[in-house]
């Protein structure tokens, strides 16, 4: 992993996962640089105000900040097309997929797929284990 790794944090409708994350990753004093990029402008905003260095909005924003990404972190809806109430596009999805950037997906129940094998759990504690996941790329 590059100096400065660069870490894209992607969320949909109120931001609440992606703020949450990038709070948990500041305090873990992680060496990343953190683009928040939101499915609209709630999302950005929250995202934003909890510290990542730099926002954007939209589906053109996830496709264009996902080829210079080293990793890629979000609910696992993100890679869904029309998940999250169909704020995830068809073309924002298969970016991510296709993107050449380590994806940590955060398995919610709630994005209209069943994952099989995953224990139900609460939020915080799936947050904590995808910043402990991250930790470990980077350090890695």
């Amino acid at each position: 992993m590059n100096q400065n790794p660069s870490v894209l944090v992607i969320d949909a409708q109120g931001g609440g996962i992606g703020r949450e994350l990038i709070t948990r990753i500041r305090a873990a004093g992680l060496a990343c640089q953190i683009t928040a990029v939101g499915t609209n402008s709630a999302a950005t905003g929250n995202m934003l105000r909890a510290g990542a260095d730099q926002a954007a909005t939209g589906e053109n924003s996830v496709i264009v900040c996902v080829k210079n990404a080293d990793i890629i972190i979000g609910p696992i809806g993100i890679v869904i097309a029309d998940a999250m109430l169909g704020e995830v596009t068809p073309r924002m999805a298969a970016a991510i997929g296709q993107s050449r950037a380590e994806r940590i997906l955060i398995p919610f129940i709630n994005c209209g797929s069943r994952i099989v094998g995953v224990e139900n759990t609460n939020t915080g504690k799936l947050v904590q284990e995808a910043v402990e996941a991250l930790a470990e790329l980077l350090e890695g």
